[in-house]
């Protein structure tokens, strides 16, 4: 396979090629926050979905310096956060999250000052997801995350068709539940 010439975002301010350590450094300040709430959404605790991160963005740069040819860095990244977050649960015995302190931990709970209307809001939200199954909960959380179904199937292993009927499947059930 030929060479890829720089994209604009592997390229400085001066339009320069970025560094090897300045890739993954620019990788990590977009996607870091992100991937941590996806690794404590599927039920890791903070401290170990902390080192989840801290080792997929090593081994994107590991990767990367050994020549392997990466097209998404960002999806390459979850991948691998994902599969280790996996491995990582059916190893250990972690508690179910309730749904109210996995939303706090994902970062998505209302702040204090919002009114009785926006906690019904997503009160009713949290009841409607707890009905998605988990892969559909999943899926959907990706999606929402700005991944295109072609990117969620290459993080998750399924097929892009799968993907993208499973997610309809959530946003339809999550209309019902919502505005029925």
């Amino acid at each position: 396979m030929a060479a890829k010439t720089a994209n604009a975002m592997d390229l400085d301010r001066e339009h320069q090629p970025l560094s090897l350590s300045d890739r993954v450094a620019k990788v990590y300040e977009e996607s870091r926050d992100e991937i941590f709430r996806y690794i404590v959404m599927l039920g890791i605790p903070r401290d170990t979905a902390q080192e989840i991160c801290q080792e997929a963005f090593l081994r994107l740069y590991r990767a990367l310096r050994a020549g392997q040819p990466i097209e998404n860095l960002r999806a390459w990244a979850f991948t691998v956060a994902r599969n280790q977050a996996l491995t990582i649960r059916s190893t250990a015995s972690f508690g179910v999250l309730d749904t109210e302190i996995e939303q706090k931990l994902a970062g998505n709970s209302p702040s204090p000052e919002q009114n009785l209307l926006e906690v019904e809001k997503f009160r009713r939200l949290d009841e409607a997801v707890l009905l998605l199954t988990a892969q559909q909960r999943q899926l959907f959380h990706l999606r929402t995350r700005g991944f295109r179904y072609r990117e969620i199937a290459e993080i998750v292993g399924l097929s892009t068709s799968t993907v993208a009927e499973a997610v309809q499947r959530a946003v339809e059930r999550l209309r019902k539940v919502l505005y029925e």
